[in-house]
């Protein structure tokens, strides 16, 4: 690949290898059982989690992508991987008995606005109702769990308003999609309510902004299709230049997800058992031409307007209040938006496609331990 070349010193790679103990050590020999794991964000969680000293447990569909990160990683390998659909309850409810977890982070969706318009039944079954066959399943558990349901920015009614959306506001959704995932939040709300209020497993669910960052390769998404161009020397093709999201790297909400798993473990707090937004600072809120500019500053190339006349509705304009993980929590963003930019081309420009996979496990890992550094340095108490 042309451009820049980057390289991990020793010391850089020793770094990398530490087991890390922060999160008030909550992971470290401790069971999770993720869902989802197979994608982009589940295998960045995977990692960050085998760096805090955690038995890790997949339950997903194969990745979504080729190629993928979880490949790239060599994931299946070094957790135990299960092949499985969250729309079959039994199975589901076997695999995770079996594993008998102390945190469950439940990522399995189908994520992408464009086809949610294409397969609106499968959107919904996925969205919807794998959330409450994971929930279920979760009553079978005995002991002290913390469960993490990810859901979605979008999962508010859009309102197309300049300031954020907090946890108080209307659910609801233009595109299957996005109301699919508002329908997962009543999901959680109900089980949570209806069978958990004395239970040892505690629920809360997340809503993230718009995530980017190194290993993402799905269709229709603005960064991967960045890279796609860049690496072949082609303009960046730009279906919605306006639309304003909430960008943010990929270990920003992790560590929000993780932080509140580890405090709502074996608690009885009510308020944590919640619905929590873990977005960016309201600097991040950028249009996609923004992001295609800043993308550019760090891999030189064009970009081409390409919008629709007539294509499926997206959000015009979505920001996140974070309040309440601010106060209840002590939770606040560490990379700024331009930090999360060069971070992620960083990734893309030295792991690329063809890097073997300890160099890419290491590179991650370094990206992981800079973020707890940077999180250190601002006094962050999950970093401390």
């Amino acid at each position: 690949m042309e451009g820049l070349v980057i390289s991990l010193s020793t010391e850089q790679k020793n770094r990398a290898q530490q087991v890390s103990s922060l999160f008030s050590n909550a992971y470290s020999g401790k069971t999770v059982f993720i869902t989802g794991h197979t994608g982009f964000k589940g295998s960045w969680l995977c990692e960050w989690l085998l760096l805090l000293g955690a038995r890790v447990v997949g339950y997903s569909l194969p990745a979504p992508t080729q190629p993928a990160l979880f490949d790239l990683l060599g994931l299946r390998t070094r957790i135990r991987h299960i092949d499985g659909d969250i729309r079959e309850l039994n199975a589901l409810t076997e695999a995770l008995v079996d594993a008998n977890p102390d945190f469950v982070f439940h990522l399995a969706a189908q994520t992408i606005v464009r086809d949610s318009y294409q397969r609106p039944i499968e959107t919904f079954s996925t969205n919807a109702l794998g959330t409450a066959h994971v929930l279920e399943a979760a009553r079978s558990l005995t002991k002290n769990c913390g469960v993490i349901c990810v859901t979605t920015d979008k999962c508010y009614e859009n309102h197309e308003w300049h300031y954020g959306y907090r946890e108080v506001d209307p659910l609801g959704g233009h595109d299957p999609y996005s109301s699919s995932k508002a329908a997962a939040e009543i999901v959680i709300a109900s089980w949570r309510r209806s069978f958990f209020r004395s239970h040892p497993v505690k629920i809360a669910s997340v809503r993230a902004g718009n995530v980017i960052g190194g290993g993402d390769w799905a269709q229709d998404r603005i960064v991967p299709d960045c890279i796609r161009a860049l690496q072949c020397g082609n303009p960046i093709p730009v279906r919605n230049p306006k639309a304003t999201r909430p960008w943010q790297h990929v270990l920003e909400p992790l560590s929000g997800y993780l932080l509140l798993a580890a405090r709502i473990y074996g608690a009885s707090l009510d308020d944590l058992c919640s619905a929590f937004n873990f977005g960016p600072r309201h600097e991040s809120n950028r249009s996609v031409a923004e992001m295609v500019q800043e993308i550019l500053t760090h891999w030189p190339g064009t970009w081409e307007d390409k919008s629709e006349l007539g294509a499926p509705h997206e959000a015009g304009r979505l920001n996140l209040a974070i309040d309440k993980a601010f106060h209840l929590l002590a939770w606040q963003p560490v990379w700024s938006f331009g930090q999360a930019v060069a971070k992620t081309v960083e990734w893309y420009r030295y792991c690329g496609i063809e890097v073997k996979e300890k160099e890419a496990i290491a590179f991650t890992r370094q990206q992981i331990t800079e973020y707890e550094t940077a999180a250190r340095e601002k006094g962050l108490s999950w970093a401390s």
